[in-house]
């Protein structure tokens, strides 16, 4: 079984964690889920902790000796800069798993999920908003992603504050009026924006449960309420623009390349969201072919994977139809 076990693929985000190992053949031979990978609040040694206990789960499961790995392919969240992708590449390899290890950030696994091909581009917009592109020579087109101060606007969280921001100065009257001002708040049970920052600053409702308002935005926006709705436009510059610039690195702005569009924000299919993103990337990148990805990410970081290993297509076929 050691022999036969070509790739331990490695999903991790920030709230879980999938591991599953791939034998030559493309066959799963074992999977296993583990809680969140959080290296910037536990540390690096303990959260490489928490993905060995899912990999171990998985070389139990599947009778694979410890180290008869060929290739760890391990896309990682908190992985944003290409100094952080070696930090924890070294970390990973220090705990024997596998012969060789490739650690990339995990927005590569949703790309890879999505294309038949390492070749393409994709848009991630969760509680945050990231972009990636590869083609099949191993040049790849990346942003930092590390929030506002390296130029990210949009994500889950960064939407449900925009629209906070603009309830709340509609409601004092330093802003133009929102259905926000109400929509907001009732979410919570409470008549007010007042109501609502008061809960907030004061923990009555937790901070965390802002995300909860982002698909409040995009209902108002859906409604007719225009302020909410020029967010939801924003978000789509913002996505069209990304994939733009990613296509453009990578030479691909005027040949027919996929753009994957993930996270949970983008997979929830907005409507005005996405006919904005279609007909933005339609004028910029008229070859572009959206689509959503719905396979999951560790299925892309096998993909990864095997192609590191120069697996056949067959085996790439064979695994992708087990997770269809």
């Amino acid at each position: 079984m050691g022999v036969n076990a070509s790739v331990l693929a490695i999903d991790a985000g920030n709230s879980k964690t999938d591991v599953a190992l791939i034998g030559e053949d493309g066959t799963v031979l074992a999977t296993a889920r583990g809680g969140g990978f959080q290296p910037p609040v536990v540390g690096v040694e303990a959260a490489v902790d928490m993905l060995g206990a899912a990999v171990g789960r998985v070389l139990e499961l599947s009778g694979a000796p410890a180290g008869s790995v060929a290739h760890v392919s391990a896309c990682l969240a908190n992985a944003d800069l290409p100094v952080e992708e070696e930090q924890l590449a070294r970390a990973l390899h220090a705990r024997g798993w596998g012969a060789t290890v490739e650690v990339r950030n995990d927005t590569f696994a949703i790309l890879r999920a999505g294309v038949d091909e390492p070749r393409g581009v994709a848009v991630v917009c969760g509680a945050g908003i990231n972009c990636v592109g590869m083609v099949p020579d191993g040049r790849t087109a990346r942003f930092p992603a590390i929030g506002r101060i390296s130029g990210d606007w949009g994500g889950g969280s960064g939407l449900a504050e925009e629209a906070m921001w603009f309830a709340a100065r509609a409601e004092d009257g330093r802003g133009e009026p929102t259905e926000l001002v109400r929509t907001l708040p009732a979410h919570f049970g409470l008549d007010s924006m007042y109501g609502l920052i008061e809960a907030l600053h004061l923990g009555r409702v937790e901070f965390e449960r802002r995300h909860e308002l982002t698909p409040v935005l995009f209902a108002t926006a859906a409604a007719g309420d225009p302020v909410a709705g020029a967010l939801v436009d924003r978000l789509a510059e913002e996505v069209v623009a990304m994939a733009s610039v990613a296509l453009r690195r990578l030479g691909l702005l005027e040949k027919e390349t996929p753009v994957v569009l993930g996270g949970g924000v983008l997979a929830a299919r907005h409507p005005q969201l996405d006919h904005r993103i279609g007909e933005l990337l339609s004028a910029q990148a008229p070859k572009a072919a959206v689509r959503v990805v719905t396979e999951p990410p560790v299925l892309g970081a096998a993909l990864l994977g095997l192609d590191h290993t120069g697996a056949a297509a067959g085996v790439h076929e064979r695994l992708r139809a087990q997770y269809s």
